[in-house]
């Protein structure tokens, strides 16, 4: 795995729920002012960024899968003018969407190659989005007349929660003009994340070990990101939530030692899951880890695991795994 790091129901596939206004989300007074009706101008400050809009953006650039997601669910994918770095396969209901968007880069675009598209705004999944030695930090590309967001997971103080992920999509729908879609997407986000809590009311949590990628040591998610929330909300105990970080290394002595019942996978870019799993399974210093005596294993998409509008649908298909017994 490289140093980025860079995961919730598609609208398609959300029942039509009744706004509560219990499900909705209050902007936060220290980091956004603006209308209450979401209108302009609006200012947010947004990792540090103060930033005031005086109308929706118009020419985008998402540098990540997962923001590229959050904008086509909040149907904006006509504002997209160039998109990067896909981890592993867009949601069915985003396909045709995503064809529509130009792909800049396969990877981070240069300075040079984002510019010739003429943006007016970048949005990062990871702050390597806006990498200073590749002269794309957030203060060049102001210089160069182009607004910036930066994804909460990367910049969040302390742990990420689900809130930020509402916050996520609460003022980037506002900076759209469209905030009447994020509370919209909200409401039926935390219906489906309160279905999935009561299927699991009284069940024992299982204990988890997430692996990411890793061979000398493992790389494996922290208690610091949205992944160790998706956990603990699917009935699972990270074994590792004292890592505080959303992702980092473990050694292979540690994970033993934590013995966990579950280990998750992550599913992205070449190395496969049966690759993945073929590595566990016949390395003889796992052999008496719980989960690997028990061959018990879950799968995630890296796209399921970060702050984005897959988080709270991930909830509910990581809890069918952790506990099949629920029927969740």
């Amino acid at each position: 795995m490289s140093s980025r790091r860079h995961a919730l129901i598609p609208a398609a596939l959300l029942p039509l729920l009744l706004p509560l206004a219990a499900c909705s989300t209050t902007p936060d007074p220290v980091r956004s002012t603006g209308p209450a009706a979401g209108g302009f101008p609006y200012t947010v400050t947004n990792c540090g960024v103060k930033t005031t809009f005086e109308a929706p953006p118009e020419r985008v650039v998402t540098m990540n899968q997962h923001v590229t997601e959050i904008m086509i669910e909040l149907g904006l994918a006509k504002s997209l003018v160039g998109t990067a770095w896909l981890d592993d396969k867009v949601l069915p209901a985003y396909e045709k969407a995503y064809r529509s968007v130009p792909v800049v880069a396969k990877e981070y675009p240069s300075k040079e190659k984002l510019l010739a598209v003429n943006p007016d705004f970048v949005y990062g999944g990871y702050s390597s989005a806006f990498a200073a030695k590749d002269g794309r930090t957030r203060d060049d590309l102001e210089d160069a007349g182009i607004d910036t967001r930066l994804n909460l997971e990367s910049c969040t103080d302390g742990k990420t929660s689900m809130d930020d992920v509402f916050r996520e999509i609460e003022e980037v729908g506002r900076t759209f003009g469209v905030a009447d879609r994020a509370a919209k997407w909200t409401a039926g986000a935390r219906t489906a994340l309160a279905t999935t809590a009561a299927g699991l009311k009284g069940v024992k949590p299982v204990s988890v070990f997430v692996y990411d990628s890793g061979d000398k040591t493992a790389f494996t998610a922290g208690g610091a990101g949205i992944g160790n929330e998706l956990i603990e909300r699917a009935g699972g105990r990270n074994v590792f939530a004292d890592l505080g970080k959303p992702f980092g290394d473990a050694t292979w002595e540690q994970v033993v030692a934590r013995r966990p019942e579950v280990i998750v996978i992550y599913d992205y870019g070449a190395t496969t899951v049966a690759q993945k799993k073929k590595r566990l399974l016949e390395d003889p210093v796992l052999k008496d880890v719980p989960a690997i005596r028990n061959k018990r294993f879950a799968v995630m998409p890296l796209s399921d695991a970060v702050l984005g509008v897959r988080a709270p649908a991930a909830v509910g298909r990581l809890a069918d795994q952790l506990h099949p017994e629920t029927g969740e």
